[in-house]
């Protein structure tokens, strides 16, 4: 700037005259200078209201949708954590609750294998027991058996050692006396 004011006082100093030659020999016209500024002033305020202005609403509004997709993104992510979180105390309470039903079926396997184990502890028993009344019922039959045939033959014996024929009473009397004989022994 202080260039100017030593080039415009230097100019006033030899005559006023050496503006106006420079600006004669680069070939400016005053007229069409100010009119290129009156153009150039009108021509960037046209721009205004006709390009840039739509150009930054329209940039405006970009950086706001921009914006709002951000919120909408941050909103979505939270609700996918939630989703998340939510899907994942589902699977938690499953996993509890199949856990609980595995732990009550084996509680009842094993209460339903004692209650079987214990019927068939119990039929055994009943078949054990069921075989000694037979086994004693058998015993006392042969017993019952063994007595009768042990006392014909007595009575048999007798009456070919003694060579005569038994009354019933006779015979009675000695398959008793051998019944005795063998209950002792």
């Amino acid at each position: 700037m202080n260039q100017f004011v030593l080039f415009a006082a230097t100019a006033e100093a030899g005559g006023g005259n050496v503006v106006s030659e420079i600006a004669t020999r680069f070939g400016l016209s005053w007229e069409l200078f100010i009119s290129q500024v009156l153009v150039f002033v009108v021509l960037a305020l046209l721009l205004k209201k006709f390009a840039y202005q739509p150009i930054l609403t329209m940039l405006e509004e970009r950086r706001q949708r921009i914006a709002e997709s951000m919120e909408n993104a941050e909103k979505i992510k939270e609700e996918l954590a939630s989703t998340a979180a939510a899907r994942k105390k589902v699977l938690d309470d499953a996993n509890a609750q199949a856990n609980k039903l595995i732990e009550e079926a084996r509680s009842a396997a094993a209460q339903v294998q004692e209650r079987e184990s214990q019927k068939a502890v119990a039929q055994a028993e009943q078949i054990i027991s069921q075989a000694r009344e037979a086994a004693t019922a058998d015993h006392a039959r042969m017993l019952a058996e063994l007595k009768q045939e042990i006392g014909g033959l007595v009575v048999k014996t007798t009456t070919q050692v003694i060579g005569k024929v038994l009354t019933p009473e006779d015979q009675t009397r000695l398959v008793e006396e051998a019944n005795r004989e063998l209950a002792s022994s």
